[in-house]
């Protein structure tokens, strides 16, 4: 079993919702559990800067399937959501990256673990910050590279990460 960082994010549609299948999806699964989830965040857009303000949050999970198997999970219930990728950093109902798998190093094709540009984005940081503070990126801890990065327009919009739980059952958050 393997503790496994994903990024969710999405700015049309409902991405709350969105975000809620994705974790009670994996969730449902024998081989993986959500452990931890972050507050939700409405955060500016970034790269392409023409388009509404998106929801995103972390959540921690451990999954025994192996990294590209998990990728794989997390865009078929992409697709299930209506995820198309059509424009880099465009608008989307819902994304969802691996940011860490463990302590391991996946660099291919179809796959770049750690996230590649996570150390650049308060969208990530802030809600990683918040569940795994000292996590290292390069070298220096989650907290610590969120303080050198503009966060302005950035709003927690939830207490804490039980916003996912559609049911209200209150074991993980």
């Amino acid at each position: 079993m393997q503790d496994v960082y994903l990024g969710l994010g999405g700015n049309i549609g409902d991405p709350r919702r969105a975000m809620q299948m994705v974790l009670a999806a994996l969730d449902a699964r024998r081989d993986t559990e959500v452990l931890a989830v972050s507050s939700l965040y409405r955060t500016p857009p970034w790269g392409k800067l023409d388009q509404p303000d998106f929801l995103n949050a972390v959540a921690m999970v451990r999954t025994s399937l192996d990294p590209h198997a998990l990728l794989e999970q997390c865009l078929t219930i992409e697709r299930a959501l209506k995820r198309i990728r059509a424009e880099r950093w465009g608008p989307r109902p819902i994304d969802v990256d691996i940011l860490f798998y463990g302590d391991r190093t996946v660099d291919d094709a179809g796959l770049t673990i750690p996230h590649p540009r996570m150390a650049e984005r308060a969208f990530v940081l802030a809600p990683l910050a918040e569940i795994a503070p000292e996590r290292e990126i390069d070298g220096k801890c989650a907290r610590a590279l969120l303080e050198t990065l503009d966060q302005s327009g950035m709003e927690r919009i939830t207490p804490d990460g039980m916003w996912w739980r559609v049911d209200g059952d209150k074991k993980s958050g």
